[in-house]
């Protein structure tokens, strides 16, 4: 609230509650969608996880032509710094397990650094996205995918928060898993349902 009240291209959402990520993200999406002046959305972590110092090679290929550009912790050049070995377990099987079951290509599907095109943000079905958790990343990745985007992949180094604690539990793992099997019946009821 202090920067804001210095910076006028700064502005902060106040939400009544913890409602989960996915909440948060879909407040904020639905808050910038109202601003057709913003070409370009970007989501990352304000913890500094996220190196604000990687937003133009995030920004580039929007500049290009892509439509979404997935900061990726798990390509040559990208890592993940400072979690314990089960964390990483946890993201890279969360990945494998999406990729298998929902028959996409993109090498890190549980991160949250993103560059947006907002022609293709509007044009996903926000209100239709059930994550609360990380989950969230997943499903908004398969709405671009499925709507034909151009998804480009960019290396990132991801840091372990410096204060704070991780919101990972047992619960949000998963939500995470059922929701993939329930985007990837949808994709199989879709292709079964008559006139299609």
């Amino acid at each position: 609230d202090t920067m804001a009240a210095r910076e006028p291209r700064i502005s902060v959402l106040h939400r009544p509650g913890k409602e989960g990520l996915g909440a948060a993200y879909r407040d904020g999406f639905r808050w910038v969608l109202e601003r057709p002046e913003a070409r370009a959305v970007v989501q990352m972590d304000a913890d500094f996880s996220h190196d604000p110092s990687d937003l133009p090679r995030l920004l580039a290929p929007l500049m290009s032509g892509s439509d979404l550009v997935l900061g990726t912790r798990y390509m040559r050049g990208g890592d993940t710094v400072g979690w314990p070995w089960y964390r990483k377990l946890i993201s890279r099987g969360g990945t494998l397990f999406a990729r298998t079951v929902l028959l996409l290509p993109y090498r890190d599907l549980t991160g949250g650094f993103k560059a947006w095109r907002h022609e293709l943000l509007d044009a996903i079905r926000l209100r239709e996205t059930a994550g609360s958790g990380y989950g969230f990343q997943i499903e908004t990745t398969w709405w671009a995918h499925r709507r034909g985007a151009t998804i480009v992949q960019v290396p990132i180094v991801f840091r372990e928060r410096v204060a704070g604690s991780s919101k990972m539990t047992g619960s949000i793992v998963r939500e995470a898993m059922l929701l993939v099997l329930a985007l990837r019946w949808r994709a199989i009821r879709d292709v079964l349902r008559p006139g299609r």
